[in-house]
């Protein structure tokens, strides 16, 4: 009767047709999760831009009169990065989390599915932080402060910009290079992903060049794009051939 128990118990998961219908612990599509985050992301660039009546964002490295007046004057659309940015947040652990998961689940036993949920948390968490830094900028008496707006801004671009593009690409590192090694995405996009995660960690030296702020753009929306195609063509199951 144990032996009958046991082979039951293990039948779904050794059923095939039972496991291609349906993993009820696969976790929400890691594909879906990343364009959700970059859908709030960019939402929240285009809405804020809106709200400005079209003004862009300012740069961190501008000047104070012009970093002062535009916090001041377009309350509202700072209000809204800062929101959109900080539930964009959300949707990136997950992805994190379950891409983490799944890695497990195909078999990874090297470090790269735990660095990829650190580096995905991290990321998260710093997005999060930048989101809620902007939002207090929007607050009214702070936009008044020109030496409390430039603080806060530095705080926000740091967190938003460097931190968290140089830990985002941790993430794409820590799928593209067990995606590479195990065959479990296409060879060009974990290469791809390897690049973009080689950018993502150059853009460290903003902290040292403010000119070195050109590789942030670059490395965070190529890392967006990958990181959809990696959600979308990472198996959910290693598929065995029979020699």
């Amino acid at each position: 009767m144990t032996a009958d128990a046991a082979n039951a118990a293990q039948a779904p998961a050794t059923d095939p047709e039972t496991r291609g219908r349906r993993d009820p612990q696969a976790g929400p599509p890691p594909g879906i999760l990343a364009v959700v985050f970059t859908a709030l992301f960019l939402a929240g660039l285009v809405l804020s831009t809106l709200l400005a009546g079209g003004d862009a964002f300012p740069s961190p490295f501008g000047s104070t009169d012009t970093v002062t007046s535009y916090f001041r004057d377009h309350t509202g659309a700072v209000r809204a990065s800062g929101a959109l940015q900080f539930a964009a947040s959300v949707p990136l652990a997950i992805y994190a989390a379950t891409v983490s998961a799944r890695l497990h689940k195909l078999g990874v036993r090297a470090p790269g599915a735990t660095i990829a949920l650190a580096g995905g948390v991290l990321a998260s968490a710093f997005l999060a932080c930048s989101g809620l830094v902007t939002w207090v900028l929007s607050r009214p008496g702070v936009a008044g402060q020109p030496e409390a707006v430039r603080a806060l801004q530095y705080l926000a671009f740091g967190l938003g910009g460097p931190a968290h593009v140089v830990l985002l690409g941790l993430l794409v590192a820590g799928i593209a290079v067990p995606g590479l090694l195990a065959g479990l995405l296409p060879r060009a996009l974990a290469v791809a992903g390897l690049a973009v995660a080689a950018v993502a960690e150059l853009s460290t030296l903003v902290l040292l060049a403010d000119g070195a702020a050109l590789l942030l753009p670059v490395a965070r929306f190529a890392g967006l794009l990958w990181l959809i195609a990696a959600g979308f063509l990472l198996p959910r199951r290693r598929v065995r051939t029979e020699g």
